[in-house]
Protein backbone atom coordinates (compact mmCIF):
# COMPACT_ATOMS: atom_id res chain seq x y z
CA UNK A 1 0.00 0.00 0.00
CA UNK A 2 1.31 3.44 -0.87
CA UNK A 3 0.29 6.26 1.46
CA UNK A 4 0.75 9.83 0.30
CA UNK A 5 -0.36 13.21 1.54
CA UNK A 6 0.76 16.65 2.59
CA UNK A 7 0.07 16.34 6.35
CA UNK A 8 2.73 14.25 8.13
CA UNK A 9 0.68 13.82 11.34
CA UNK A 10 -2.40 12.56 9.49
CA UNK A 11 -0.27 10.10 7.54
CA UNK A 12 1.35 8.78 10.74
CA UNK A 13 -2.06 8.38 12.40
CA UNK A 14 -3.42 6.57 9.34
CA UNK A 15 -0.44 4.19 9.24
CA UNK A 16 -0.77 3.44 12.96
CA UNK A 17 -4.47 2.65 12.62
CA UNK A 18 -3.78 0.38 9.62
CA UNK A 19 -1.02 -1.44 11.51
CA UNK A 20 -3.45 -2.13 14.39
CA UNK A 21 -5.99 -3.72 12.04
CA UNK A 22 -3.65 -5.47 9.59
CA UNK A 23 -0.29 -7.18 9.83
CA UNK A 24 1.98 -4.74 8.03
CA UNK A 25 5.11 -2.66 8.46
CA UNK A 26 6.24 0.78 7.37
CA UNK A 27 8.95 0.55 4.70
CA UNK A 28 9.68 4.28 4.75
CA UNK A 29 9.74 6.60 1.77
CA UNK A 30 8.82 5.11 -1.57
CA UNK A 31 11.86 4.56 -3.80
CA UNK A 32 10.79 1.91 -6.35
CA UNK A 33 7.39 0.59 -7.44
CA UNK A 34 6.53 -1.47 -10.55
CA UNK A 35 9.59 -0.29 -12.45
CA UNK A 36 9.08 3.35 -11.53
CA UNK A 37 11.74 5.01 -9.40
CA UNK A 38 11.02 7.83 -6.95
CA UNK A 39 13.68 10.31 -5.85
CA UNK A 40 13.08 12.91 -3.17
CA UNK A 41 15.01 16.12 -3.88
CA UNK A 42 15.00 19.74 -2.74
CA UNK A 43 12.36 20.69 -5.35
CA UNK A 44 9.96 17.82 -4.56
CA UNK A 45 9.73 14.33 -6.07
CA UNK A 46 11.25 13.12 -9.32
CA UNK A 47 9.76 9.99 -10.87
CA UNK A 48 11.60 8.19 -13.64
CA UNK A 49 12.27 4.79 -15.19
CA UNK A 50 16.01 4.98 -15.88
CA UNK A 51 16.69 1.34 -14.98
CA UNK A 52 13.68 0.12 -16.97
CA UNK A 53 14.71 2.24 -19.99
CA UNK A 54 18.21 0.79 -19.85
CA UNK A 55 16.78 -2.74 -19.60
CA UNK A 56 14.55 -2.08 -22.63
CA UNK A 57 17.51 -0.81 -24.66
CA UNK A 58 19.52 -3.88 -23.65
CA UNK A 59 16.64 -6.25 -24.45
CA UNK A 60 16.33 -4.94 -28.01
CA UNK A 61 20.10 -4.65 -28.63
CA UNK A 62 20.00 -0.84 -28.66
CA UNK A 63 22.20 -0.19 -25.62
CA UNK A 64 25.11 0.94 -27.80
CA UNK A 65 23.05 2.72 -30.44
CA UNK A 66 23.71 6.27 -31.57
CA UNK A 67 21.43 8.66 -29.59
CA UNK A 68 19.09 11.02 -31.42
CA UNK A 69 17.52 14.30 -30.29
CA UNK A 70 13.89 13.79 -31.40
CA UNK A 71 11.61 10.75 -31.03
CA UNK A 72 9.78 11.19 -34.37
CA UNK A 73 10.94 12.19 -37.83
CA UNK A 74 8.33 14.76 -38.87
CA UNK A 75 9.01 14.15 -42.57
CA UNK A 76 7.98 10.49 -42.33
CA UNK A 77 4.26 9.67 -42.48
CA UNK A 78 3.50 6.23 -41.10
CA UNK A 79 0.56 4.33 -42.51
CA UNK A 80 -0.71 1.07 -41.01
CA UNK A 81 -1.08 -0.28 -44.55
CA UNK A 82 1.80 -0.21 -47.04
CA UNK A 83 3.61 -2.48 -49.48
CA UNK A 84 6.91 -2.72 -47.62
CA UNK A 85 8.53 -5.88 -46.34
CA UNK A 86 6.90 -7.17 -43.16
CA UNK A 87 8.96 -7.56 -39.98
CA UNK A 88 8.63 -9.94 -37.04
CA UNK A 89 5.28 -8.91 -35.49
CA UNK A 90 6.14 -10.39 -32.08
CA UNK A 91 9.35 -8.36 -31.82
CA UNK A 92 7.56 -5.21 -32.96
CA UNK A 93 4.75 -5.68 -30.42
CA UNK A 94 7.29 -6.25 -27.64
CA UNK A 95 9.04 -2.97 -28.51
CA UNK A 96 5.76 -1.06 -28.64
CA UNK A 97 4.57 -2.57 -25.36
CA UNK A 98 7.84 -1.73 -23.62
CA UNK A 99 7.69 1.85 -24.90
CA UNK A 100 4.05 2.20 -23.85
CA UNK A 101 5.02 1.32 -20.28
CA UNK A 102 7.87 3.82 -20.43
CA UNK A 103 5.32 6.55 -21.29
CA UNK A 104 4.24 6.58 -17.61
CA UNK A 105 7.21 8.78 -16.80
CA UNK A 106 8.14 9.87 -20.32
CA UNK A 107 5.22 11.79 -21.86
CA UNK A 108 7.68 13.17 -24.42
CA UNK A 109 7.57 9.86 -26.31
CA UNK A 110 3.77 9.48 -26.12
CA UNK A 111 3.02 10.85 -29.59
CA UNK A 112 5.61 8.65 -31.30
CA UNK A 113 4.55 5.57 -29.39
CA UNK A 114 0.93 6.30 -30.34
CA UNK A 115 1.92 6.42 -34.02
CA UNK A 116 3.73 3.09 -34.02
CA UNK A 117 1.01 1.55 -31.86
CA UNK A 118 -1.41 2.00 -34.78
CA UNK A 119 0.82 -0.21 -36.95
CA UNK A 120 0.87 -3.38 -34.84
CA UNK A 121 -1.43 -5.45 -37.08
CA UNK A 122 1.03 -5.66 -39.99
CA UNK A 123 4.35 -4.05 -39.01
CA UNK A 124 6.79 -3.28 -41.82
CA UNK A 125 10.36 -2.04 -42.06
CA UNK A 126 9.37 1.66 -41.84
CA UNK A 127 7.37 0.95 -38.68
CA UNK A 128 10.35 -0.84 -37.11
CA UNK A 129 12.65 2.04 -38.11
CA UNK A 130 10.26 4.47 -36.38
CA UNK A 131 10.20 2.29 -33.24
CA UNK A 132 13.98 2.08 -33.18
CA UNK A 133 14.18 5.86 -33.58
CA UNK A 134 12.18 6.21 -30.36
CA UNK A 135 14.59 3.78 -28.67
CA UNK A 136 17.51 5.89 -29.91
CA UNK A 137 15.82 8.98 -28.46
CA UNK A 138 15.36 7.17 -25.13
CA UNK A 139 19.08 6.31 -25.20
CA UNK A 140 19.96 10.02 -25.54
CA UNK A 141 17.48 11.21 -22.91
CA UNK A 142 17.96 8.55 -20.25
CA UNK A 143 17.90 11.02 -17.37
CA UNK A 144 14.44 12.40 -18.20
CA UNK A 145 11.51 11.98 -15.82
CA UNK A 146 8.67 13.95 -14.25
CA UNK A 147 9.37 16.42 -11.45
CA UNK A 148 6.55 17.10 -9.00
CA UNK A 149 7.30 20.38 -7.28
CA UNK A 150 6.74 21.13 -3.59
CA UNK A 151 5.68 24.67 -4.39
CA UNK A 152 2.02 24.48 -5.18
CA UNK A 153 0.36 27.11 -7.26
CA UNK A 154 -3.24 27.68 -8.21
CA UNK A 155 -2.09 28.89 -11.62
CA UNK A 156 -3.81 27.21 -14.57
CA UNK A 157 -1.45 26.30 -17.41
CA UNK A 158 -2.60 24.63 -20.61
CA UNK A 159 -0.96 23.28 -23.73
CA UNK A 160 -2.61 22.00 -26.90
CA UNK A 161 -1.43 20.59 -30.19
CA UNK A 162 -2.83 19.15 -33.40
CA UNK A 163 -1.27 17.74 -36.53
CA UNK A 164 -3.98 19.38 -38.70
CA UNK A 165 -5.31 16.46 -40.74
CA UNK A 166 -1.94 14.78 -40.76
CA UNK A 167 -3.23 11.21 -41.04
CA UNK A 168 -2.40 9.98 -44.54
CA UNK A 169 -5.12 7.32 -44.49
CA UNK A 170 -8.26 9.14 -43.32
CA UNK A 171 -7.15 12.82 -43.23
CA UNK A 172 -8.18 13.13 -39.60
CA UNK A 173 -6.29 15.24 -37.07
CA UNK A 174 -4.59 13.93 -33.99
CA UNK A 175 -5.17 16.47 -31.24
CA UNK A 176 -4.21 16.60 -27.60
CA UNK A 177 -4.26 18.96 -24.66
CA UNK A 178 -2.88 19.10 -21.14
CA UNK A 179 -4.19 21.26 -18.30
CA UNK A 180 -2.17 21.71 -15.14
CA UNK A 181 -3.42 23.24 -11.92
CA UNK A 182 -0.60 23.34 -9.38
CA UNK A 183 0.84 19.82 -9.47
CA UNK A 184 -2.26 18.16 -10.91
CA UNK A 185 -2.34 17.48 -14.64
CA UNK A 186 -5.27 16.44 -16.80
CA UNK A 187 -4.64 15.34 -20.37
CA UNK A 188 -6.62 14.17 -23.36
CA UNK A 189 -5.78 12.95 -26.83
CA UNK A 190 -7.95 11.87 -29.70
CA UNK A 191 -8.19 11.41 -33.41
CA UNK A 192 -10.80 13.67 -35.00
Amino acid sequence: MIVTGNNEEEMKDFKKSMMKKFEMSDLGNLTYFLGIEFEMNSQGILIHQRKYAKDVLKRFNMLNCKPISTPVDTRVKLSPVNDEKEVNPTLFKQIVGSLRYLCHTRPDIGYGVGLINRCMVKPTTSHLVAAKRILRYVKGTGSYGIQYSKNQSDELISYSDSDWSGDEDDRKSIAAYVFMIGNAAFSWSSKK
